[in-house]
């Protein structure tokens, strides 16, 4: 275990959870979960490992942290977030749950790299008590060094027998012709592309067209950044198999409180959902007309 990148950056506390050190920055796991469609109710099904970076105990964005990171490093750095991530959701998130962890397909240049990181995270499952089958790996928007490379990264990942999710479709490369290429599991809409279709009909037909042939295939969707209540009554409209966004739940700091998600709860509908949201803590909203395929209606 003491040759594996990720665990030799990582600080064990009391309570269960981890932190990770990476040079001058501290490293916090931060959890937010992803929420299914079934029988006009909404479930937890899922949570995405998020990174949080801290320098001198105040929060730095993840992207200047990755900016700040040398090429070199970014594959010893994505194996610490990952190890950082699993090792929390072993100690704070429901057993039931699947786990989101990102791969940036640019780093693993041949399979032997993909081997040898896999491995690892095997060693680190194991630690964390968690079944590999709950782990789903998105593999992120970045472009690989070939698509032979990108398969072969692929194919390991299903030989180790994690599942697959396309993140961001709809942003750089991720397309539909990742999605040939790759047959994964879930796909993930990107945030802004869904909300940019979600403000027409002619966009919102389009996109429902797209869901529906994705689940014909029998790959589940996910619309992410699902951020206010018209949008949660058009994802679900549209078919989509999951959603993840701020009008739901924010992610949480390692350790979170999620485990009341566990089994043993019971889950709001889509419209308790929408009540709570309504009635939370946070500054609301003029009262507006309703939105027609999200567009803004003038009062």
């Amino acid at each position: 275990m003491s040759r594996s990148i990720g665990l030799a950056h990582i600080i064990r506390h009391d309570d269960g959870t981890s932190t990770g050190v990476w040079g001058i920055y501290t490293l916090q796991s931060a959890f937010q979960p992803i929420f299914a469609f079934k029988e006009g109710k909404l479930s937890v099904a899922a949570f995405e490992g998020l990174i949080r970076p801290f320098r001198d105990g105040e929060p730095q964005s993840p992207g200047a942290f990755f900016g700040t990171c040398p090429a070199a490093d970014r594959l010893h750095i994505e194996a610490l977030t990952r190890t950082l991530h699993l090792l929390n959701a072993g100690a704070c998130l429901p057993e039931d749950a699947s786990i989101f962890v990102n791969f940036d397909p640019s780093v693993f240049t041949d399979r032997s790299i993909a081997d040898k990181a896999l491995r690892d995270m095997r060693l680190v499952l194991h630690e964390a008590g968690i079944d590999p089958r709950r782990i789903v790996c998105e593999v992120t928007e970045q472009k690989s060094a070939s698509q032979e490379t990108l398969y072969g990264f692929v194919e390991a990942l299903r030989a180790n027998g994690f599942r697959i999710a396309v993140d961001d479709y709809g942003a750089d490369d991720s397309d539909i012709n990742r999605i040939k290429e790759l047959k994964p599991d879930i796909v993930k809409f990107d945030a802004h592309w869904i909300t940019h279709l979600m403000e027409s009909g002619a966009g919102f037909a389009l996109l429902t067209a797209m869901v529906q042939s994705f689940e014909d295939q029998g790959i589940r969707t996910v619309f992410e950044g699902i951020e206010e209540s018209w949008q949660l009554e058009l994802a679900e409209r549209s078919g989509a198999s999951m959603v993840q966004g701020y009008v739901l739940a924010r992610p949480e700091l390692a350790p979170t409180s999620f485990r009341v998600f566990g089994k043993v709860a019971r889950q709001p509908s889509a419209e308790e959902s929408k009540a709570q949201v309504a009635a939370s803590s946070a500054p609301a909203p003029q009262a507006r007309r309703a939105r027609v395929f999200g567009r803004k209606v003038a009062p």
